[in-house]
């Protein structure tokens, strides 16, 4: 893994160049194509990329669905449990066990473990009960919840789109539908896996009559992908677990790719690190069916496995996910895109444009 600095992959970025919204249509956004072998640059749009891919590329996508994740709880002494004190943020981070919770509490300096939070409607009606069981570093908490009939319903009734933290808006109900993709079917992430926001059924139809292979796998987005990295070289860096998920199809997809020499097309960082993580488990045999944990980290120096080419966003600077397209596409002609889209005013980040690495 590399010893090099944090600070070796940071870039001037202009705030007015963070998205601050969705495109007004999706799948209107541009897109700055890399080529890896002739150091090309070209600025066309997401809608070009059926263009872009061959038949029998195997297109793989993130599948995971955003939750409801901030929520409003009214606290309670722990002395007189029905009295409501004060209101604190809860944000939901993944689950640890039946009905209980990781999550992130704010203001949480004075929220003790036995403390009683209570979740109502906007018509002060309880929907939710939480007990804080355990107490972590920065905020977070591990809350174990009252056993409800429908516990993501209750989410759905109450809770809020958790927006990235440089978007500086209150979640809106549109942010319901597009901060959430148009193929996103399994429950579990905090944040979009934001590549996947430009499709729309149209270009998926339109990669389909290219004849383009699509497969799906599930990657929950954890809070992680957002943490600021806290030491000062790479190689100290290590990363929060996500769970994921992939299906014997998606198994048997990947393998007949390779196997015939077809070219596997990412989209997304959290597709390329379940497809190395898996890979990577898998060392020379054939990839099987498997869900679990990972915490792989990828960085210049990586060897890629199965991912052939990459459709991603643009990221933080000093962020691992820059860290990743670096290793893909190598630092400083990352950094040099990066520079480009900038230049050209590119909107960034989660409802911002994207690139494609071939």
């Amino acid at each position: 893994m590399s010893d090099l600095r944090i600070s070796a992959f940071d870039f001037h970025l202009p705030p007015e160049l963070i998205a601050q919204e969705p495109p007004a249509l999706r799948g209107q956004s541009r897109m700055l194509t890399l080529d890896r072998a002739s150091r090309a640059m070209r600025d066309v749009r997401f809608a070009d990329l059926p263009s872009l891919l061959v038949p029998g590329d195997l297109l793989v996508l993130n599948n995971s669905r955003v939750i409801p994740a901030r929520l409003y709880a009214l606290r309670t002494t722990i002395r007189d449990r029905q009295a409501p004190t004060a209101r604190v943020e809860v944000l939901l981070t993944e689950p640890t066990a039946a009905h209980t919770w990781r999550a992130l509490v704010r203001p949480g300096r004075k929220v003790a473990i036995g403390e009683k939070l209570i979740f109502p409607s906007s018509t002060g009606e309880v929907v939710l009960e939480a007990e804080v069981a355990a107490r972590g570093e920065r905020g977070e908490r591990v809350l174990r919840f009252s056993p409800v009939n429908d516990f993501y319903l209750a989410l759905e009734q109450i809770g809020h789109i958790p927006l990235p933290p440089y978007i500086h808006r209150e979640d809106e109900p549109r942010d319901r539908e597009r901060y959430q993709t148009v193929f996103a079917r399994e429950r579990g992430s905090v944040a979009a896996p934001t590549a996947g926001l430009h499709f729309t059924p149209q270009i998926l139809e339109a990669l389909a009559k290219r004849e383009v292979e699509i497969a799906y796998v599930t990657l929950h987005v954890g809070l992680g992908t957002f943490a600021p990295l806290r030491v000062e070289r790479v190689n100290q860096i290590h990363l929060h677990c996500e769970r994921y998920e992939l299906s014997a199809e998606t198994a048997t997809a990947l393998n007949r790719a390779r196997r015939e020499g077809r070219r596997i097309v990412a989209v997304g960082t959290t597709v390329v690190r379940t497809l190395e993580a898996v890979a990577l488990a898998a060392g020379d045999d054939a990839i099987k069916p498997t869900a679990g944990t990972t915490d792989i980290f990828i960085a210049p120096g990586f060897e890629f496995r199965l991912v052939r080419a990459l459709l991603t966003n643009f990221h933080l600077p000093q962020s691992s996910l820059l860290m990743l397209v670096s290793a893909f596409a190598g630092r400083e002609y990352t950094l040099s895109a990066y520079r480009h889209a900038v230049e050209q005013q590119y909107r960034f980040f989660s409802y911002g444009d994207c690139m494609f690495i071939a």
